[in-house]
């Protein structure tokens, strides 16, 4: 899997955003398995944030928003067994390939009080 590199002068985090919009009545499969994704991915190193999403209007539609400290880390969590299996076990549940976006961050990244 090929990530674009970050501008030269990029100093933001690295983030992912995933789509897949699952086969009808396939809804809750979908759910099931990219809530399992979680809590492993949260406790990985470089792995700032993870969120599920389903869009209102449509709800076999998720969105999933990650953000890493980098693109390494981003392609480490990508080689993690569990997102192999993820990425193999989804496919049967959705309507053709999950679609990925990349963004920049414009914005500041808030330092979070720990």
């Amino acid at each position: 899997m090929m990530f674009p590199e970050p501008d030269p002068d990029e100093t933001g985090p690295y983030t992912h955003l995933g789509f897949a919009h699952a086969k009808p009545g396939c809804e809750e499969d979908v759910e099931r398995l990219i809530l399992a994704l979680v809590e492993p991915l949260r406790a990985e190193e470089g792995a700032l944030e993870f969120h599920v999403h389903r869009d209102r209007a449509d709800p076999g539609l998720f969105v999933i928003y990650e953000m890493f400290r980098s693109k390494k880390d981003l392609e480490r969590h990508v080689a993690q067994p569990y997102t192999q299996d993820f990425i193999r076990d989804i496919r049967p549940y959705v309507e053709g390939p999950l679609r990925q976006q990349f963004l920049r961050m414009c914005s500041t990244l808030p330092q979070v009080a720990g």
